[in-house]
C-alpha cells in the first residue's frame, strides 16, 4: 500500500483519557462517513511512505468537530503518544463517490482541459496543493506548462466518462503561458 493508493484525511492531534483514545483533526468535507470507519492507515514515519492500517473499535465526535477514537491494541497513554502526530489516510476506494463538478485531485490526473472560448488546453499532470488556491499543472501538446486555479467559477462541467473538464478561464490566462 503506498500513498498514492491513499487519501489523506487528517492527523492524531492528541492523547485523550488515559486508555489511550486519540483525537483526530479532520481535513475532509465527508465528517460522517469517517465515524463509521472501520479501520485508518496511519504514516507513523514521514520520511518512510509506508502506512500501518489500524482498526477503529469506537468513534465519536467532539464537539470542536474532532473525531475521538479508540483503536484496537492501544491501551494505554505510552502507545497512544507514539501515535499521536501522525498522518491519517484511508484507500482511495473507500472515498464516497463525488458527482457533478465536484472531484477528488487524484481522480483528474490525465483528463484533458477544454476551455470554452480557447479550446483544448492540455492534459492535468499535478495538482499544486501547497498554495492558498489548489491550482491544475497542465501540459499542452507542444510540452508548455499552463496552470489553471481550481475554483468552482471556471469550472464548468467534470466528465468522468471522458476524462474532461471544461473551464472559462479569465481572458488571457491561457496565452500567458503560451508567449
Amino acid at each position: 500500500m503506498t500513498l498514492d493508493e491513499c487519501f489523506y484525511i487528517g492527523y492524531t492531534s492528541k492523547v485523550h483519557g488515559k486508555q489511550g483514545e486519540l483525537i483526530i483533526k479532520l481535513d475532509v468535507d465527508f465528517l460522517e462517513e469517517c465515524k463509521k470507519l472501520e479501520s485508518v492507515l496511519i504514516q507513523m514515519n514521514k520520511a518512510d511512505n509506508s502506512l500501518i492500517p489500524f482498526f477503529i473499535s469506537k468513534a465519536n465526535f467532539q464537539n470542536d468537530g474532532t473525531l475521538r477514537v479508540k483503536f484496537e491494541d492501544v491501551d494505554d497513554i505510552a502507545t497512544a503518544k507514539n501515535i499521536s502526530g501522525k498522518g491519517i489516510y484511508i484507500l482511495n476506494k473507500f472515498l464516497p463517490t463525488l458527482a457533478g463538478n465536484q472531484f477528488y485531485h487524484h481522480e483528474v490526473i490525465d483528463f484533458k482541459v477544454i476551455d470554452t472560448n480557447y479550446g483544448e488546453v492540455g492534459t492535468i499532470f499535478h495538482i499544486l496543493n501547497q498554495t492558498n488556491q489548489a491550482i491544475f499543472e497542465i501540459v499542452n501538446a507542444n510540452d508548455k506548462e499552463i496552470l489553471i486555479p481550481i475554483v468552482d467559477d471556471i469550472i464548468d462541467n467534470v466528465d468522468r466518462t471522458n476524462k474532461t473538464i471544461t473551464v472559462t478561464t479569465p481572458d488571457g490566462l491561457i496565452e500567458l503561458y503560451l508567449e
